[in-house]
């Protein structure tokens, strides 16, 4: 099997997180449904486009791949704050996804710079 660089990797265990967090979330009732629809969209859509860059045909597409990622990192990481600034959440159960997500983000944005 070959060897799947780190970002892949830190992606899928940050989707099997958000995945867990939306879980909590929905239990809590505390957060709308449709903020943890988003959440769930976008913190799990990251590492699905880096696997699809693993076929990328060009280097053209990879770029867009990891593009599209650094995005939805980003976007990710606007509705964690969104929800830590608006919803009776504690901060404790936010604060690993809201780190992962802001290194992500710095990984992926230092990746598509190199890549162009």
């Amino acid at each position: 099997m070959p060897h799947k660089p780190d970002y892949q990797i830190r992606s899928f265990k940050f989707a099997c997180g958000i995945l867990n967090l939306c879980r909590e979330l929905e239990e809590a009732r505390t957060v709308p449904g449709r903020v943890i629809n988003q959440l769930l969209r976008s913190g799990t859509s990251i590492g699905a486009n880096l696997e699809e860059a693993r076929a990328a045909q060009s280097r053209a597409d990879l770029l867009a791949k990891f593009s599209i990622a650094l995005k939805e990192s980003r976007e990710t990481l606007y509705w964690l704050r969104l929800i830590e600034s608006t919803c009776r959440v504690p901060s404790a159960l936010l604060r690993p996804a809201l780190t992962e997500a802001n290194e992500l983000v710095a990984i992926l944005t230092t990746s598509v710079i190199r890549m162009k």
